[in-house]
């Protein structure tokens, strides 16, 4: 089909969405697809196959596409003839993941799309499945000959999680890897296709304002807040094999404490971005004592009663599954040694909000400062939702007084005129389409942070501790407040 939405600059391909009448096709990639073609930023000869286990006709399926957009897009659907070519791109395929006889269906649909539209025999296999289905569908793929990378190229993008633990991650891997070299593995952290995550490298090292103090001879310590206001939301069955230390820390967050702490690259290329990355996992250091764990009581939320955790559909009554998690952790190398970072990350908070504060080192008290309590000087990078940057610093009080007050100067990136940002999914789509794997993690990059992770998860097992319960509503527990009062200093909330 060629899109009348196109980019020339793309190769002809043909984007394979396993698990398409899930959530994440419906809430995500459909509408992200949508927003391309409305930038013109699909390749000139596209289609989709939208694979999933329920019955559909390719009608059903792109009415199903239709209400996607219209619930979810940046941009609105209004059925010109541009969406409704749009619309023509998509292919529906019936398919039980664990049926091999039905694969062979898949491949004569393909070869046939192939025919029709000029794709070239490329593909983007997308695996937007629950992780149990990761490694048979791989399987598949290559027994069925739709892998092969010989005079076209093949990409597969894995959703997290990677892995339960190291072990397992490294069983995924292997399989993954026997079917698909690394560099056409595209493990896909949605947070790194974020706005305000995508400028972080441009704010530290494109800013003579900011770089020669981004150390431990100026900065007193950073926060990285991943705070929701919803529960588990339907996935309990999911989130009782993950909790929020391998749901949330294990990627999101040590992915942007790496965007952080990470020495400038030599150059802007992929793999020099990744390596200065896996420097900064290799240096993490964490007394698995420094890690607070906690799980959401009943309580109030956006004014509205809410239940437990353990009261949740699809889980466990007697449940220790943590879905607070707040810990102290170091860099240690010479940029940031004696540096603290504190992160935490909870289900059922007051606000929905992701952020990252680096707090500057105070002033000593000399000159007229002497008798100010002079607050120290703070950048606040707000991801979500409303990404931006807002910086903190001292000034005089207007008037006869010598009196110094906390001023601030705020952007935010929807103050732009004229700019709708667009969703992490086009960005990420987009680059898997073109080869860009910047935004992707790379497999030793998952491996130091199950290592990370794991000695955390090992301590936990091995006390038997139960995970603190705290109310629906608040920001955690006194635990998570003292890891930080304990060292003189407050959670920062903007």
């Amino acid at each position: 089909m060629q899109n009348t939405q196109q980019s020339s600059s793309l190769n002809p391909c043909i984007l394979v969405i396993f698990g398409a009448t899930g959530d994440l096709a419906g809430r995500k990639l459909y509408p992200a697809l949508y927003n391309l073609a409305q930038d013109q930023l699909l390749p000139e000869c596209f289609a989709v196959v939208a694979v999933g286990r329920k019955a559909k006709s390719n009608q059903d399926a792109q009415a199903d596409i239709i209400e996607s957009i219209k619930a979810f897009s940046r941009t609105e659907y209004t059925g010109s003839d541009e969406d409704l070519e749009f619309l023509k791109c998509f292919h529906y395929f019936q398919l039980d993941f664990y049926d091999s006889a039905g694969y062979a269906g898949l491949k004569k649909l393909l070869d046939g799309i192939d025919q029709q539209c000029q794709t070239e025999g490329n593909r983007v296999f997308f695996l937007a499945v629950a992780p149990e289905h990761f490694a048979p569908i791989a399987l598949e793929l290559k027994a069925h000959g739709m892998a092969h990378n010989q005079g076209s190229w093949q990409r597969v993008v894995i959703e997290k999680p990677f892995g339960h633990d190291l072990e397992s991650a490294q069983k995924l891997n292997s399989v993954i890897r026997s079917t698909f070299a690394e560099e056409q593995i595209y493990r896909i952290d949605h947070y790194l296709g974020k706005e305000m995550v995508q400028n972080l490298m441009v704010l530290r090292f494109a800013n003579t304002l900011f770089e020669p103090v981004w150390n431990n001879k100026y900065i007193d310590h950073v926060q990285i807040t991943f705070a929701e206001t919803v529960g588990v939301e339907g996935r309990g069955a999911y989130y009782e094999k993950a909790g929020a230390l391998r749901d949330m820390v294990q990627n999101h967050m040590l992915q942007l404490l790496t965007l952080i702490a990470m020495e400038p690259p030599v150059d802007l290329a992929t793999e020099s971005i990744r390596d200065e990355k896996v420097k900064v996992l290799r240096s993490l250091k964490v007394n698995p004592e420094n890690v607070v764990r906690g799980q959401y009581g009943p309580g109030v939320v956006d004014a509205q009663q809410v239940v437990a955790y353990n009261q949740e559909q699809r889980v466990a009554p007697d449940t220790n599954v943590e879905t607070f998690v707040a810990l102290k952790t170091y860099v240690e190398n010479f940029r940031w040694a004696g540096v603290p970072f504190y992160m935490r990350t909870g289900k059922r908070m007051p606000k929905k909000y992701s952020e990252i504060v680096i707090s500057f080192k105070k002033l000593p008290g000399v000159l007229y400062f002497r008798d100010e309590q002079l607050d120290p000087n703070l950048l606040v990078i707000r991801v979500q939702p409303d990404a931006g940057i807002f910086f903190k610093f001292n000034a005089k009080k207007p008037g006869t007084e010598h009196s110094i007050v906390p001023v601030s100067m705020d952007f935010s990136e929807s103050s732009l005129a004229g700019f709708n940002t667009p969703e992490a999914y086009e960005r990420l789509l987009f680059d898997v389409m073109r080869g860009e794997s910047a935004l992707f993690t790379r497999w030793d990059e998952v491996q130091y942070a199950w290592q990370f992770i794991d000695q955390i998860a090992r301590h936990w097992h091995a006390a038997n501790a139960p995970a603190v319960v705290y109310p629906a509503g608040s920001f955690g527990q006194a635990q998570a407040d003292y890891l930080i009062r304990s060292d003189g200093r407050e959670w920062h909330e903007y």
